[in-house]
């Protein structure tokens, strides 16, 4: 069970264009993900970004891997100073005026074991951000994302 990917579905009320928009254009993913300081949706684009908890921050450093416009998305994850490389995979599925969402994180057991990298706290973490973050940002009515 360890050694899994970490698999989440998720549906939203909303378009699958735009949830792609959603976690592909840089502007929209600080309302939901990460501040991000750039993000181009090509496959060999790296990003970096910071995040954790109140304890301790990780740098994360990203390559998009893997690249199906407005269907799959794929970058490695790994964290500055830290042994370990895992991939991270949003795919879309249209249904009807709403999207299904699978994300996969796989290679979770290459990390450290310390307890930032436990696997429950990335179920957690993924959770909230696709569960709650995600979710409320694409089924917001339009109007709010045209300022």
């Amino acid at each position: 069970m360890q050694h899994e990917p970490l698999m989440l579905e998720r549906t939203f009320n909303a378009p699958a264009n735009r949830v792609w928009k959603a976690i592909t254009d840089v502007k929209q993913m600080k309302e939901w993900y990460f501040d991000l300081d750039d993000f181009k949706p090509e496959i060999g684009f790296e990003f970096s970004f910071t995040g954790g908890d109140e304890k301790e921050q990780f740098t994360h450093r990203c390559k998009i891997t893997e690249l199906v416009p407005g269907k799959k998305l794929t970058y490695s994850w790994r964290y500055e100073g830290y042994d370990g490389n895992s991939f991270v995979t949003f795919e879309l599925f249209p249904e009807g005026s709403k999207t299904r969402l699978k994300l996969t994180h796989a290679g979770l057991d290459t990390f450290p074991p310390i307890q930032s990298f436990a696997r429950e706290n990335f179920l957690q973490g993924w959770t909230a951000i696709i569960g709650t973050n995600l979710k409320a940002f694409v089924e917001k009515p339009l109007e709010q994302d045209q300022a």
